[in-house]
């Protein structure tokens, strides 16, 4: 049986905690910043936590914990 691969786009996009939750950045932090409120884009700073329903999905593309 083949080795399994960490899926490399997936772990640049995300991580796993140490809780074993995956953490993604939020979108929309790239450009046009200036007129976004300062309150939306502190909120954008910080991870958030990848929904239920594509959690197990994405554990398929991050075999190893990466």
């Amino acid at each position: 049986m083949p080795k399994m691969k960490t899926h490399r786009g997936a772990a640049k996009r995300m991580k796993i905690s140490a809780r074993g939750k995956i953490v993604r950045s939020h979108a929309g932090k790239s450009h046009l910043l200036e007129h976004k409120p300062s309150v939306r884009r502190r909120r954008l700073r910080s991870g958030t936590t990848l929904s239920h329903a594509d959690f197990h999905r994405a554990k398929r593309l991050l075999p190893h914990g990466r």
